[in-house]
């Protein structure tokens, strides 16, 4: 596939599954929160077409909502991370010395722990909830956006239109607004779409583990987890939740890749 096609194609996925989570209480035929006991584990019906779970609730209804978690976790933690991220990286980028030492071996040592343990870490000694997993995700997901902002900082502060900035006398902070920062935007874009696969994912993960959403909140990675239980005698429960976060994550991967190569084909 081209990277013009995978571009559209993770474009037109990613559009149709935010309208989706958007229009959630219109498009999901039940509560999602609603049990009916008389009809646990139905593979599909009329009534219910992607089935019940343990506890009669509808499986389309809560995989729409499951959506909307998943999604407003990414675009927070990505929007906060970026936020941190573009300010620590330039503040790096822009005094050097000791302060650029000290930020990236902040940096360094976040790294070197695997993040998804370091979030298992943090929320369990936080406790279950949407705001505790954005959080936790948050404390590790800056660091690769502060590397990037920095590197890029480092290149581009020895430019004749950097150096004729300074010249003239505009501020630290013009130069990072007005120069830097939109040279910034496409590969800040191409770390925001993987970051935002890689948050949903993990979302998705610590849910599964009982550290994400509180019952009986829908959750992807929680309708999994609820699932695997029931594995051989009702795989509905795992799939369609499982095929949701595939779609999501295969989408954003396209989306990246093709970025990537077109921001490649720019600069060779």
């Amino acid at each position: 596939m081209s990277a013009k096609a995978s571009l559209y194609a993770g474009t037109v996925i990613l559009v149709l599954l935010a309208a989706i989570a958007l229009l959630a209480p219109v498009l999901a035929p039940h509560d999602p929160l609603r049990q009916n006991l008389e009809q646990d584990l139905i593979a599909s019906s009329g009534d219910h077409p992607l089935g019940t779970d343990k506890l009669g609730r509808d499986i389309l209804s809560r995989t729409i909502y499951g959506g909307r978690v998943s999604l407003m976790t990414g675009v927070t933690t990505v929007a906060i991370s970026l936020a941190i991220g573009i300010f620590l990286g330039s503040l790096s980028g822009l005094l050097g010395g000791w302060p650029d030492l000290l930020l990236m071996r902040l940096v360094d040592i976040l790294m070197a722990f695997p993040g998804i343990l370091l979030a298992i870490a943090m929320t369990a000694v936080l406790g279950p909830g949407l705001d505790h997993v954005i959080l936790a995700l948050c404390l590790i997901g800056w660091t690769g956006y502060a590397r990037l902002v920095r590197g890029e900082i480092l290149s581009l502060r020895e430019r004749e239109f950097i150096q004729a900035a300074r010249a003239l006398g505009c501020a630290p902070k013009n130069i990072v607004w007005r120069h830097l920062l939109p040279n910034l935007l496409e590969p800040l874009l191409i770390q925001s779409t993987f970051g935002l696969a890689a948050a949903i994912v993990a979302e998705g993960s610590l849910s599964f583990l009982g550290l994400g959403v509180k019952p009986p909140t829908p959750s992807w990675g929680s309708m999994l987890n609820d699932g695997r239980q029931f594995l051989l005698v009702a795989p509905h429960l795992t799939t369609y939740p499982g095929l949701a976060l595939m779609v999501t994550v295969v989408a954003l991967n396209l989306v990246g890749d093709a970025l990537q190569e077109r921001l490649g084909k720019r600069t060779e």
